[in-house]
């Protein structure tokens, strides 16, 4: 079965939120963590995963990532510190099948 994942970057300084989704989570973080790829990402240096959900199609995962975007910032804070109340960068343990940073 193939997953789908939505995840909120930030930088070192916790300043700047990056909502995005993906297909591969290891491909994408090891893209954003050698600026592989152009844009807002690499310009703010995002580089610390603080978030990320899984889903099993890519329209739930768009839908997913649409509301976040949606939110104001302090509902994003208060879904990262429910959920990595220390803001730790999850990106080592971004394997689907960890179940603990899965909110829904």
């Amino acid at each position: 079965m193939k997953e789908f994942y939505v995840y909120i970057l930030t930088n070192v300084s916790n300043n700047v939120l990056y909502t995005g989704v993906t297909n591969n989570l290891r491909r994408r973080m090891y893209e954003h963590k050698n600026k592989l790829i152009p844009g807002f990402t690499s310009k703010y240096n995002l580089r610390k995963l603080v978030y990320f959900e899984s889903f099993g199609s890519i329209n739930d995962a768009i839908q997913n990532e649409k509301r976040i975007k949606g939110w104001l910032r302090s509902k994003k804070v208060a879904l990262i510190d429910h959920l990595n109340p220390h803001w730790e960068d999850l990106s080592e343990d971004a394997d689907p099948s960890l179940q603990a940073h899965r909110s829904g």
